[in-house]
């Protein structure tokens, strides 16, 4: 299995992070809906730059036939986002061993 998968081209980093922030507002919102005390929530979401981290990352795994990545095999993914994008380097290196990566997520969370 190839580590770059046939991926159609993304957009702009820039876009990427704008999509990844409209994201993040939507999590905020639902936790809040939810009652939940954004002291309490803040810190486990992601920043910007790791959401599309890891969506750059979901997206190599879903065109690579959707099946969870070895741990070798997610560091390489991970490194080649970083070789893609040098910008997004620090939060590849946030991410790298800090599995479950979305805690913010209920349904990861309750696993």
């Amino acid at each position: 299995m190839s580590d770059r998968p046939n991926l159609p081209r993304r957009a702009s980093l820039e876009v990427l992070r704008a999509e990844a922030s409209d994201e993040l507002s939507v999590l905020v919102e639902e936790r809040l809906r939810d009652g939940e005390d954004p002291w309490a929530f803040m810190e486990d979401l992601p920043s910007v730059d790791e959401l599309v981290v890891l969506t750059l990352r979901a997206e190599t795994i879903a065109a690579d036939g959707g099946q969870r990545p070895t741990q070798a095999r997610n560091y390489r993914v991970l490194r080649q986002i970083a070789l893609d994008y040098p910008a997004l380097s620090a939060a590849v290196w946030r991410l790298l061993g800090s599995e479950p990566h979305r805690t913010w997520n209920v349904s990861v969370r309750a696993s």
